[in-house]
């Protein structure tokens, strides 16, 4: 009986540090942010580390580096 009671306390304390993000989320189409439960616009790096175990690594595609940072790039970077 303690093995079986052992078990249960163990699968509950897993079942307590898993966080899924389910359903659909609110999400501005031009600045990504979303809204919340609340209703408070969140960015969304915030809003999915808060919710999830996921976490941001931030980097720039090449598609966005050639056309916001062009004058940066080689020439060979920008063809």
């Amino acid at each position: 009986m303690v093995e079986k009671e052992k078990m249960i306390v163990e699968l509950q304390e897993a079942t307590e540090k898993i966080k899924i993000l389910r359903g659909f989320l609110p999400i501005c189409s031009h600045c990504k942010k979303i809204r919340d439960d609340e209703g408070y616009w969140q960015q969304m790096e915030k809003y999915v580390s808060e919710h999830s175990e996921a976490r941001f690594s931030h980097g720039i595609c090449p598609n966005c580096a050639k056309e916001h940072y062009s004058e940066f790039l080689d020439e060979k970077d920008s063809s």
